[in-house]
């Protein structure tokens, strides 16, 4: 128990707790130096230009990915729990719908570049087979950041619904067939059975998908690097450059607390 305390403590509040002290201060990754600024960096932080794009991007990719990945990531986990389809299907289209969440985010993101590439890409070839007009896709500036929304919905939406099958395989199975001889239809069985017996699952998926869309961070850097221009743009993405590219430590620490705050509340 006790070594189980101490490394919750050591790697996970102890760090959280300084990272909020360094946001007070000005730091860099070349000098030793600190110099207290008190609320400068949350100053610097929130009139930033770059600030309410990166809040809609994260913004619209929670709305979308609660939408697509809990909804109808739990619409796919009870037809696959329904007897809609054999039992060797059902083996087949479980694995078939989890394989995506299991290629490295680096990897989607590369294989996506490739689709979504405005000369040789898969999209742009089938638009051209239909005589439709191409499209940039990640080099659009009103389109980037829905591509990379939708990159995720192809490789998450499977995880969500397995972790929802695996909820639904709980429920007593005396409930369901009760509801079946009383006269219940698949879809009451659904509303009045299966998911108010699965609520804490659909709960924790609710939780993992929001705190996901605010920690996005390397399907972005895959793809466009948040442009073109900041255009797609995320608070994560934000966070390492503000680190790494342009050395202002201060304005890291501002942004993990704002994104801390986020996700905990």
């Amino acid at each position: 128990m006790l070594p189980g305390v101490l490394m919750v403590l050591f790697f996970v509040y102890i760090p959280v707790l300084m990272n909020i002290v360094y946001s007070f201060f000005r730091l860099s990754s070349f000098s030793a130096e600190s110099t207290f600024v008190g609320l400068d960096n949350y100053r610097r932080f929130f009139s930033d230009d770059v600030f309410p794009i990166m809040l809609k991007n994260n913004v619209a990719y929670c709305i979308i990915s609660l939408i697509v990945q809990v909804g109808f990531g739990t619409v796919l986990a009870l037809i696959l729990e329904s007897n809609a389809i054999g039992s060797k299907m059902r083996d087949f289209f479980r694995n078939f719908y989890y394989l995506p969440a299991l290629i490295s985010l680096t990897a989607v993101g590369l294989m996506f570049t490739f689709i979504y590439d405005p000369n040789i890409g898969f999209l742009n070839n089938l638009l051209k087979i239909f005589d439709l007009p191409t499209q940039s896709w990640l080099g659009d500036s009103k389109l980037a950041i829905y591509c990379i929304i939708a990159m995720s919905q192809w490789q998450f939406t499977g995880y969500i619904t397995l972790l929802m099958v695996v909820a639904f395989q709980n429920v007593p199975r005396d409930y369901v067939e009760a509801a079946a001889i009383d006269g219940a239809g698949p879809i009451k069985r659904a509303l009045y059975i299966m998911l108010p017996q699965a609520k804490e699952q659909l709960l924790v998926c609710t939780i993992i998908t929001i705190i996901g869309a605010f920690k996005l961070y390397t399907e972005v850097y895959a793809t466009t690097s948040g442009g073109p221009g900041n255009s797609s743009q995320v608070l994560g993405l934000y966070l390492y450059q503000q680190a790494f590219l342009h050395s202002d430590l201060g304005m890291a620490a501002v942004t993990g607390v704002f994104i801390f705050v986020i996700t905990v509340t």
